[in-house]
Order: structure tokens, then C-alpha cells, then sequence
């Protein structure tokens, strides 16, 4: 699951990215409503909105999304805990409100809540040619054969195919994957793409995973480059 978290504190958002991260979520990160706006609105399962950003704050980001049609879920983050900004930040449509400070474990609980009703609205599978991924179960299969993934390669094939069509770049695998920079684990990143592509691509079948010379990876259908 991927989520966008915006906030202009970097070291608060560093620091929640992280701990989001450690429980298994893909988490990019945005300090203003502009840089968010960078990204792909319907890449992310769910977005963790600071109310307090420069220039434009997050309700009014909350509001343009829901203009744009976007129905991702939202949980607002604030230290306003009067109940008309409550009403005030759930009437511009945000799903979930948390006031600072607060527990990560409550606000943890919350994310679980909120993506659960993603999971509910998502398809059963996730296909790409003659592959085959069970989000629920974590089954692979290729051509109808089951493919025996490590957590890691598994990890790595769920990150790919959410970018699918799109280069994702080994600093991208270290971040998301290890949680480390990538010159500690570059090695790493290899043996276990090496491994995946064994498994994923044998010999006598079309590769899906494709290198893009000095970018990193992209997870593409059968035959294309």
C-alpha cells in the first residue's frame, strides 16, 4: 500500500515515514501542497495530510482532491482539537482526523482502518500479461505455474508492478524494500533481482522485467524493452 504524507516539518516527517515504513508501507513524502501535487493523485492508497502547510494547507488540498473526484482516503493531521475544526476538516471530505501530539500506535491504527476499506474496494488479483499476484494471500503465479517468492522478492515484484510501465530506480528498491541508502545495499539490490528474475522469467518465456541502462527497472509486458 502506498502512501503520500505531506508535511513542511521534515524531521516529524522523516521520522513517520520511517515508522511506516518499518510496518510495511511504501511511503513517499511531501513538505507543501506543490510538491505533492507533483505526484500521481492515484497512485496512493491513502494520504496523510498536515493541516498547517506553507502557502496552501492541507484542507484546501483535502478539498481539491475531492473536487478532482479523487476518493483515496484521507486522515488529517493537526493540533487544532476544537471540535468546529473537526467538523471543518471532515466536511472538506477527509476520512479521519488525528490531533498532535499524538501515539504512533493510534495513528497506526487508524492507517490500518482507513487502507482496510481499500483492500475491500480493490480486485481480488492483480494481472499483467500471463502474470498473476494475489494481494490477499501473496500467491505469484506465471502461466499458471506458482512461483515460490521470498518476502523480499515478493516485495520487490509488488513494488514493480505498482509502477508498472514506469523505471523504478534502485534508490527507489533501497528506500522501499531495505529502508537504507542505497550504497550500503547496492550488492544486495542485485542478488535478489537476479534471484527474482530466475524465477519470474525462466528461459523460454518473454521477460517482464526489463533494465533501464543507469535508471533501474521497469516491469513491462511480455516482449516490450
Amino acid at each position: 500500500m502506498r502512501i503520500l504524507l505531506v508535511d513542511d516539518d521534515q524531521k516529524a516527517a522523516r521520522l513517520l515515514a520511517r515508522g511506516l515504513q518499518e510496518e510495511g508501507y511504501d511511503v513517499e513524502t511531501a513538505h507543501s501542497v506543490d510538491m505533492a501535487a507533483l505526484h500521481d493523485s492515484t497512485a496512493f492508497s491513502l494520504f496523510i495530510l498536515d493541516w498547517m502547510l506553507p502557502g496552501k494547507s492541507g484542507v484546501d488540498f483535502c478539498r481539491d482532491l475531492r473536487a478532482q473526484g479523487v476518493r483515496t482516503p484521507i486522515l488529517m493531521l493537526t493540533a487544532r482539537d476544537a471540535v468546529e475544526d473537526r467538523i471543518a476538516g471532515l466536511d472538506t471530505g477527509a476520512d479521519d482526523y488525528l490531533t498532535k501530539p499524538f501515539v504512533f500506535e493510534e495513528l497506526l491504527a487508524r492507517v490500518r482502518a482507513l487502507l482496510r476499506r481499500v483492500e475491500l474496494a480493490q480486485p481480488a488479483q492483480i494481472t499483467l500479461d500471463d502474470l498473476v499476484i494475489d494481494p490477499q494471500s501473496r500467491a505469484v503465479t506465471r502461466a499458471g505455474v506458482r512461483l515460490d517468492l521470498t518476502p523480499k522478492e515478493y516485495a520487490i515484484l509488488k513494488l514493480l508492478v505498482t509502477h508498472a510501465g514506469e523505471v523504478v530506480s534502485r534508490a527507489q528498491l533501497a528506500e522501499h524494500i531495505w529502508h537504507a541508502d542505497l550504497i550500503a545495499i547496492d550488492n544486495l539490490i542485485d542478488v535478489h533481482m537476479k534471484n527474482l528474475r530466475r524465477k519470474l522469467d525462466p528461459p523460454g518465456m518473454a521477460a517482464l522485467i526489463h533494465t533501464v541502462r543507469g535508471q533501474g527497472f521497469r516491469l513491462a509486458p511480455a516482449g516490450a524493452s
